[in-house]
Formats: structure tokens, sequence, C-alpha cells
């Protein structure tokens, strides 16, 4: 046999560098903007409404506008990081960011409210470049035992900054019917924060972020650094016909978007309830903040265990059984058990995002990551609109049980999907045999690409017939002409 430690493949030499924990903050941090100004406006709506003379609607769109810019622009935005690499997409995140958070500067007037609209849609169309982000730059920099967890804090980075959103700007924005200039005045105090911060970032970003490591980070990586020349359309055309991935693209789509869909219509379910009640905007950041608890706890436990479709599964279903929790709780009369049920729900559910995003490199190993979660994105924000829409137009007609059933049901067959996708963890085995790496050089880029000694060749092609999968011959065949024959 064959040991598969003298065969290499060449040039996958590997360091992990300590630097890779400053690129990620650095990220986390712009995630964290971005996600902060999604729901500012939203939750001091009346405040909102009242300076700027506009209708709930409009506000509404102020959160909405994220969704529906995200759609079109998934692709040339995944392109883009797959081609021009993190640097690029950072660049042009912070850049974006930073410019649409000074154009609100200049919206304090109470006529002005497009051009707060017009400073939204562009940090809207920013985050584009922001939310494939995470798993690629795990990949890229992170060592085998840490890209789930620097995944999860990638992640993270998005949910802090919603539950920043949550706290401060009712902190500082306070409806006065009385006084509109006082709101004007707290507005721009709170505008020139944001600016301010945004700023800062985009100067760190441009002076410090790398595009990746002098030395890949791991095996696997090494393998995609050595096929970076295929074209982005084939690799989205090989997601497309990869049923696994289509099985986890819709359950994830389904998963979030029952979260966003929730989310919005929270203080209107919350207030059928409980009439008098303000803690919409509170048990929000309770789902936020056991998210993140999630998030990082899910992390840990697929760099620990390996176990990726056990995980998410599991996860899945307790996103489910979260959800008929919370449906329940809203009948006990007591507010405490909606926080309580809150929690949990959030904590599954929430915590399911880096879980998709790394089985889903798994999956599609060595497609870019930053494509298939670009993808997994596209359908969420598809899935969120649409059950969001569905979710109220249920609530208005029938009432919060029948909404929430609808959105239990919804889980139920997203459970179903996931526990049907086939536990293909091509990463994983790529990261275990430098000789499969070698094999999936060879069957992707083509035999020019291998080292010119005729014994390495040899040994590769013996390898291969005792080793290859015939999932990823097939997987595989279906992109380029394959460079041997099976008997």
């Amino acid at each position: 046999m064959v040991d598969d430690t003298l065969t290499p493949l060449p040039g996958s030499e590997t360091k992990v560098y300590g630097r890779r924990w400053l690129m990620l903050a650095m990220f986390v941090t712009l995630s964290m903007t971005s996600a902060f100004q999604w729901i500012m406006y939203s939750i001091i709506s009346d405040a909102i409404m009242g300076y700027y003379n506009v209708e709930a609607f409009a506000v509404d769109w102020t959160s909405m506008i994220y969704m529906v810019t995200y759609i079109p622009l998934i692709l040339p935005g995944s392109w883009l990081l797959d081609k021009k690499g993190l640097r690029w997409a950072l660049v042009l995140a912070a850049l974006g960011t930073c410019a649409g958070s000074w154009i609100k500067v200049f919206s304090v007037a109470r006529d002005r409210y497009w051009v707060t609209f017009l400073g939204q849609t562009v940090v809207a169309v920013s985050q584009v470049f922001i939310l494939n982000v995470p798993a690629r730059l795990a990949a890229v920099w992170f060592g085998p035992g840490q890209v789930s967890s620097a995944c999860s804090i990638g992640v993270f980075g998005n949910q802090l900054g919603v539950a920043l959103g949550f706290v401060v700007p009712p902190m500082l924005v306070q409806n006065n019917t009385t006084n509109p200039e006082l709101i004007g005045d707290q507005l721009r105090v709170l505008f020139y924060i944001v600016a301010i911060t945004t700023s800062v970032l985009l100067v760190l970003i441009l002076v410090t972020f790398q595009a990746g490591p002098p030395l890949p980070p791991s095996p696997a990586q090494a393998t995609i650094k050595a096929t970076e020349n295929e074209g982005f359309f084939i690799s989205v055309k090989r997601l497309s016909t990869n049923p696994a991935y289509i099985l986890l693209l819709v359950s994830y789509g389904v998963n979030i978007a029952v979260f966003y869909a929730i989310s919005t219509l929270l203080n209107q379910v919350v207030l059928k309830v409980f009439p008098s009640s303000h803690d919409a905007g509170n048990i929000g950041l309770v789902i936020v903040l056991a998210g993140m608890m999630g998030s990082v706890v899910c992390g840990v436990v697929l760099d620990s265990t390996g176990k990726f479709k056990e995980t998410t599964l599991a996860v899945y279903a307790l996103s489910l059984i979260g959800m008929v929790v919370y449906t329940y709780s809203f009948f006990t009369g007591l507010i405490w058990v909606v926080y309580l049920a809150s929690a949990v729900l959030g904590f599954f559910m929430t915590g399911y995002l880096p879980v998709g995003f790394e089985f889903a490199a798994e999956l599609t190993y060595p497609e870019p990551e930053g494509t298939s979660a670009g993808l997994l994105n596209a359908a969420v924000q598809l899935f969120g609109i649409l059950f969001t829409m569905f979710y109220g137009w249920v609530f208005e007609r029938s009432g919060h049980l029948y909404a929430n059933v609808a959105m239990c049901l919804a889980l139920l067959v997203g459970t179903i999907m996931t526990a049907l996708i086939k536990n293909d963890l091509r990463r994983q085995a790529a990261q275990k045999c430098p000789m499969e790496r070698a094999i999936t050089v060879s069957t992707i880029g083509g035999a020019e690409q291998m080292l010119d000694d005729g014994d390495v060749v040899a040994e590769i092609l013996a390898q291969l017939e005792r080793q290859r999968e015939t999932a990823r011959q097939q997987s595989l065949r279906s992109s380029v002409p394959p460079v041997y024959s099976r008997n």
C-alpha cells in the first residue's frame, strides 16, 4: 500500500499565523456596524415616524431594503469574493458602510427622509460583501481545528450588531411629540457615532487587512489555492447539481426565514397577547443574545467532534422543538415564560447559522466557501421575504396560533429535508488524506498541474484505483473530463 505521507501535494506546505485573529476581529466589527444599522430605525419607529412625518410602512422599508438588495446582488458579490478575494470584499463593504453612514449625517432635517433612506440603501448594498465572508475567512486563515469556531465568531459579529441595535438607539433617541427638533438633535448624535466608528474601521481595514496568509493554514485550503483558476459560474453550476447542497440550501433558507418572520412581527404578536406590554424589544434582545451563545457553542461542537450532519440535524430538530415551545408560551399568560421560550428558540435557531455555513463547505468542497455561503444567504433573503409576508397574512386573519403553527410545519419539513442530506464530508476527508488532495487537483485542474515526476504520478493513479469514492467521481465528472478511466 502507498504511504499517503510520502506523497504530499506540491506546494502544500501549511502554516497558521497569529495575525488571523486580527483579521477576524476587523471583520466582526465591520459586520457588527452593518447589522446595527439594519435595526436602528425599526426599534425607534415611533420617533422616526414623528420626526420625518412618514408612515410605519416607510420605516419598515429601512430593514426590508437589506433583503431586497441582497437577492439581485448576490451573484456579483459572490463573484467578487471568489475572484478578487477577502481584501477586495471587505474594503468595498467598509467603504460602502462608511459612505452610507455619513449620508445619514446630512439627513437630519424633517423633510429629508429620502436622504436617510438613501444612506440606508448604500449600507444595505454593502452588506452583500459581508454576509458571505465568515466561512471564507475562517477557511483562508484558520487551521482545521479552529475553522468552525472561527466561522461561528464571524457570524457572532452580525448578531452582536443586532443586539446593540435593539439597545443603543432607544437609549439615545426618545420620541418627543412636543419638541421634534430634540429628536433631530438626538438622531444627529446617533448618526455621528456610527459614521465616526465606520470611518475608523475603514482606515484600519485599508491599512492592515490582508487577503490571505503567505501559506495556506490547512491541506484542504492548499488544494483550493491550486484550483482557484476555475470559473465562478462553473462553480455555481456544480453547486446547482449537487443534490445534498440543494437540500441544505432549501432547509437552511426555511430555518432562517422563520426566524426573520417571527422577529419582524414580534412586537405585534406580543401586543396582541399582552396589550399593555413593552417587552417586545427585550424579548428580541433575548433571542439575539441566546443565539450568539448558540453560535459559539455550535462552532466549538463542530470543531471538537467533526460531526457535521449529526450536529446540523440535532440543531434543526431542536429549533423545531423551540418553535413549538414558543408557540405554547403565549397561552400561559406569563411573560416570563415567553422570555424563556424565546431564549431556547434563539439559542438553536440562530445557533444554526454557522452550522449551516460549515456543513455547506463540507458538502461542496473544493468549491469556494464564499460562493456556497452566498447562495445560502440568497435563499434566506428570498424565503425571508415570502415567510414574513405569509406569517403576517395568517396572523392578521387567524391569529398568532395559526401563524406560529404554520412556522412549526415549515420547520418540520426542513428537519426532514436535513435528515435526507447525504453525509459526504469532502473537506474533512481532504484534511485527513494528503493523497486525496493530489487526486482532487488532478481531476479538477487537469493533469498538467501534477508533479512532473513520473513516480509520484504513478503512485497517485494507483491510490486513485483503491480509494476514490463513487460519489466523488460522479460529482467531478459532471464538471470536467476525467483524467483517468475506471474499469
